[in-house]
């Protein structure tokens, strides 16, 4: 399970560390070139690997105004952690008091003192310190000062920009699951829990997993081909493939739902814990005019769906589950 390490549980006397910060939100190729470099260079220079980052989103303290995130908190850690056994992720609070620490205080507590860094890699953009007062000059002046390296490591990309948390948000407003997984090396994945539904899905013939409490940002309402796992104690494990809506569900006028149908699968999942993984959308959300008209769209959703994830292949660092 995908540990949560405080920085004043983290430091080990004597031993030196490379400290990555950053929100890493989706932790899209772009982030897993700079953790895979920042690792490299804490094995080059016999420096533990330490990624630092903050819960809540500082905005979520702040008042600036919240997005959903690309990525949970659990499958945040999870996702980095798989880049490297020796990488440590250390999630810090991110509390009123800690936004009042000046740039100074900051990388004296938190960089020298708890985490003993030698080696500090941050974004191009990033800032720190209260009101934002510091940046990379800032922190490498800092370093001077207090015995590390700071350096910035700016992020790949491809013949269509830089790979962003911004350019995915941007994909997944549109609708372009394809070009969100490019850049995020993976599908994008919604979680949450199995709830009750009315069970209008099982007198047509398609019985649905409704998830409750999906926190992750959304796309556009439709229904789309998915591949699916079970969380358990924060472990996945592919359980099938499948087809979800999201959406209002306008044909029964059920209000809000993201729910699941799983193919050739019959267990009982009440409970239980999903990561959807989005892999295309096949069509927009739409009213029908009853029952009848419904069920003969999902069955060529279903067969739709099918083609799509016919040559559909699991992440061999998920171990066990799709992604």
């Amino acid at each position: 399970m995908p540990t949560r390490v405080r920085a004043s549980e983290a430091r080990e006397p004597g031993q030196s560390s490379l400290v990555a910060i950053g929100n890493f939100d989706g932790v899209h190729l772009g982030h897993r070139a700079v953790i895979e470099a920042a690792l490299a260079e804490a094995r080059h220079s016999g420096l533990r690997p330490i990624v630092l980052t903050f819960d809540p989103h500082p905005a979520e303290v702040l008042g600036g105004g919240v997005r959903p995130p690309l990525t949970v908190l659990d499958r945040k850690i999870d996702l980095i952690e798989r880049l490297g056994s020796e990488l440590e992720v250390v999630v810090e609070p991110f509390t009123l008091s800690l936004s009042q620490l000046t740039p100074a205080q900051f990388a004296r507590r938190f960089l020298v003192e708890l985490l003993g860094a030698k080696v500090v890699i941050v974004g191009d953009n990033f800032r720190f310190g209260h009101g934002r007062a510091g940046d990379l000059s800032t922190l490498v002046a800092l370093g001077q000062d207090l015995g590390f390296v700071a350096h910035a490591s700016s992020l790949s990309g491809d013949a269509q920009g830089p790979y962003s948390s911004t350019r995915v948000r941007a994909l997944l407003t549109a609708g372009d699951l394809v070009a969100a997984q490019a850049v995020l090396g993976r599908p994008h994945s919604l979680s949450g829990t199995v709830v009750p539904g009315a069970q209008r899905g099982r007198t047509i013939g398609v019985p649905t997993a409704n998830l409750d409490g999906v926190a992750e940002a959304l796309p556009p309402y439709g229904v789309y081909a998915v591949l699916v796992d079970r969380v358990r104690d924060g472990v996945g494990v592919a359980v099938g493939t499948g087809v979800a809506n999201i959406g209002v569900r306008p044909t029964v006028s059920a209000g809000f739902g993201v729910e699941v149908h799983l193919f050739d699968f019959a267990e009982d999942l009440y409970g239980a814990a999903l990561r959807v993984h989005l892999v295309c959308r096949l069509r927009e959300e739409r009213k029908f005019a009853g029952l009848p008209e419904l069920k003969a769209q999902i069955g060529q959703d279903i067969e739709q769906a099918r083609g799509a994830l016919r040559e559909a292949q699991a992440d061999p660092l998920a171990h066990g589950a799709w992604y």
